[in-house]
């Protein structure tokens, strides 16, 4: 983490490549697309910035816009060429609903498309969009008509397309690098549309639900290993001639970083068992583990803060990256706010 701080791209293309040619990239792809087929809730040592950064792209290219889309794959890999999903997902792609610099809208997409002769054209600005400046494609949620769902449709441009501007912006966690993508009057076939407004916004919502139960995971890990931190240092750290893990307020911030985290870890399982198992819950569960593991998460790296005093935010120790690491998960693809809201919308209350 500290070698991506330093880089200027934060990316590392040598590793990018070696991951690819062990088939990480194709964890979540079909096996008819020369993929391992794995499910969300199978998934057990995936590279946790990989994951956070992959996987909602490789879901939308999964559940674009097909009439039939498994027999579609069948043929491309009886004919010997593999499949469209494959073949880009091989190769770095970055996607990012629209939202408001707050983080906590809905993917209503501001960016628009309109029909050409030959395409689309896509204008408007995307922000936040993590890695698009080394990224080969930028995947886009665009408006092509009204204001409501049935309007937004998903479609895909090469980074370097006439017309697309891409800038990093500053960031709190310096191992992921958002960056401003602008279309201006940016020409894209026919065959870029991934999804039309029939199902584009069913697809959004869909990679919103994956990207959640990725970032929950994620967000789980990090606590436990900011409590693994923090009591390997209360044991160790001597104060008034004695560990400091033998006084009880130690104990108590402890206890209570313990007891938000073990609920929370059956609640990201949940999530991705209903991701995996029931569609129909899968939406509720995602909010709900999104919501949870963002406050957990942040109140967890807090305290364990607490425990290693001024040494816990300071360059030479590990706890100020995952501090950072909290506070982006806690805004990313909507904070907890938004998702509660979501909860209450999808539940009728």
């Amino acid at each position: 983490m500290r070698e991506t701080v330093r880089d200027g791209d934060g990316f590392s293309r040598t590793l990018h490549a070696k991951m690819a040619a062990m088939g990480w990239t194709g964890l979540i792809i079909p096996e008819a697309c020369g993929g391992l087929a794995l499910r969300c809730s199978t998934w057990r040592c995936s590279p946790r910035r990989w994951a956070a950064r992959r996987s909602p792209d490789v879901f939308l290219l999964l559940g674009a816009g097909r009439p039939h889309p498994h027999a579609q794959r069948r043929r491309g890999a009886e004919r010997g060429r593999g499949c469209r999903v494959s073949r880009r997902a091989r190769r770095s792609a970055r996607w990012r609903c629209s939202r408001r610099a707050t983080g906590s809208t809905p993917p209503a997409s501001r960016a628009r498309c309109a029909k050409t002769r030959t395409g689309y054209r896509l204008n408007g600005t995307k922000l936040f969009v993590t890695d698009a400046h080394v990224a080969d494609f930028i995947i886009v949620a665009c408006r092509s008509r009204g204001q409501n769902e049935s309007g937004v449709a998903c479609s895909w441009c090469r980074r370097d397309s006439a017309g697309v501007s891409v800038s990093p912006l500053p960031n709190i966690d310096q191992t992921r690098r958002p960056c401003a993508v602008v279309f201006r009057n940016v020409d894209v076939p026919a065959s870029a549309r991934l999804a039309d407004e029939s199902r584009g916004w069913k697809v959004v919502s869909r990679v919103l639900d994956a990207a959640c139960v990725v970032l929950a995971a994620d967000s789980l890990g990090g606590a436990e290993r900011a409590l693994e931190l923090s009591v390997e240092y209360a044991k160790t750290r001597a104060q008034f001639g004695r560990p400091i893990g033998s006084f009880q307020a130690i104990k108590h911030i402890a206890a209570e970083m313990v007891s938000e985290i073990e609920p929370a870890r059956a609640l990201v399982w949940y999530a991705a068992y209903a991701f995996d198992e029931q569609p129909r819950l899968a939406a509720r569960a995602a909010s709900m583990a999104k919501a949870r593991l963002g406050d957990v998460y942040s109140r967890t790296t807090n305290r364990a803060v607490q425990i290693h005093g001024g040494i816990g935010f300071t360059w030479e120790h590990d706890m100020h990256l995952w501090f950072k690491r909290a506070k982006w998960n806690e805004a990313a693809f909507g904070d907890a706010t938004f998702h509660r809201e979501r909860l209450a919308r999808l539940a009728g209350w």
